[in-house]
Formats: structure tokens, C-alpha cells, sequence
């Protein structure tokens, strides 16, 4: 939360880019950016680098009083409480610097999977094989370089093979209304638009 951090996540260039992909007005603005994963230089395997999608709010199974107990987390269809999936690059990441692994596309078989689970979403996934078949994108780039995708994304961490630390964090971008389905005005922003393409909507 401290300044720095807190102007990196707030500046005009972003705010005007989660309104054009999230709809004005429909998100909340952060007052600080999260928690940083570091990655630092190491040949062992960091056992935490499976496929996954950021789960965004607690289940009917989680313990109130456990409020770091995500084992019970979900995620559903209209991706509630989580607008986007953000990645900021606070050191310079190459292919050797444990970027972040992304399945592109993957949003669009993602929502597919969701989609039967309706509100209540799904928890304890086996995302090894969502979407396989997907070209694999590296989020690499130089410091204050930032990721906005689609929060159905499924990616991974992976082992860092480079010489310096890697700084990264991955703060969720708030939903101030939930993404909508259907809308009788028809502005669908660019995620709804993305879900609804998936679901043979549009």
C-alpha cells in the first residue's frame, strides 16, 4: 500500500484500459497492489508451478474463522469478484526469469467448464488438460510492463533459470457490479463479450 505501489495500480493509462475492458464504472479502484510472488534463481523444481485460474471468492465449505484458507475458494461463469487477471512486472522478466506461463485462449474452454456450475462455480479443478491444445505465451517484459487478461485464463508459474531475483505481483482488479450475461442495452464489455463467444452466444 505504500505510495509507489498504490500509484503503479492507479495511474491514468490504466484506469482508462479497465474501463475499456471492463466497463466504466464497473470496476473498483485498488489502494494498494497485493502481495509480491518472488522468484528467485534455483536448478530444483518450486513444486507450486501447476495450471490454474486465480480463484475469487470462498465457498459455502470455507471456514470464516481461516481467512488464508483458499482450499474451498471458487470460480464461476461471470468470474465474481475478480474483473481481471493483472500481472505487474516489477523487474525486467526474459524467457529464463520464471515469467508467467499462459495457455492462450484458454478463457474460451474455461467458460465452457464453468458454465454447468452456474453461481455457485467450481473449487478444486483439474486443470492439467484445460485447454492442452493451446499455443503457450511467456508474460515477459521489461520492468513496469503490465498484463491485463481475461480472468479465465489459466497459466502457471515455472522454475527460474535466469541470475537474478524476479519481482512480480498479481493483485485482482475488483468487480464494483458483477459481470452480466445478458443485458438488455446490450453494452457487454470486452470479458462479457469473450464469455458470451465461448458459450455460442453471439
Amino acid at each position: 500500500g505504500a505510495p509507489p505501489f498504490r500509484d503503479a495500480i492507479n495511474t491514468g493509462v490504466l484506469h482508462a484500459a479497465f474501463d475499456q475492458i471492463v466497463g466504466q464504472g464497473r470496476w473498483r479502484p485498488r489502494r494498494d497492489i497485493g502481495t509480491f510472488p518472488v522468484r528467485f534463481p534455483h536448478p530444483d523444481d518450486p513444486g507450486d508451478d501447476g495450471w490454474h485460474v486465480d480463484l475469487s471468492f470462498p465457498g459455502e465449505a470455507s471456514n470464516p474463522n481461516e481467512t488464508q484458507d483458499f482450499s474451498a475458494w471458487r470460480v464461476n461463469i461471470t468470474s465474481r469478484g475478480r474483473a481481471l487477471l493483472l500481472l505487474f512486472l516489477f523487474s525486467d522478466v526474459g524467457d529464463d526469469d520464471a515469467p508467467t506461463r499462459i495457455r492462450v485462449a484458454s478463457h474460451l474452454p474455461m467458460a465452457r467448464y464453468l458454465a454447468p456450475a452456474g453461481d455457485a462455480g467450481r473449487a478444486h479443478m483439474l486443470l492439467e488438460q484445460m485447454g492442452a491444445d493451446c499455443p503457450v505465451a511467456l508474460a515477459t517484459g521489461a520492468a513496469g510492463t503490465v498484463y491485463l487478461c481475461h480472468p479465465f485464463l489459466v497459466h502457471a508459474a515455472q522454475k527460474h533459470r535466469g541470475t537474478r531475483p524476479r519481482f512480480l505481483a498479481q493483485p485482482p482488479l475488483h468487480l464494483a457490479e458483477p459481470y452480466r450475461l445478458e443485458r438488455s442495452e446490450g453494452d457487454y464489455s470486452p470479458v462479457e463479450v469473450a464469455i458470451r463467444l465461448a458459450l455460442g452466444r453471439i
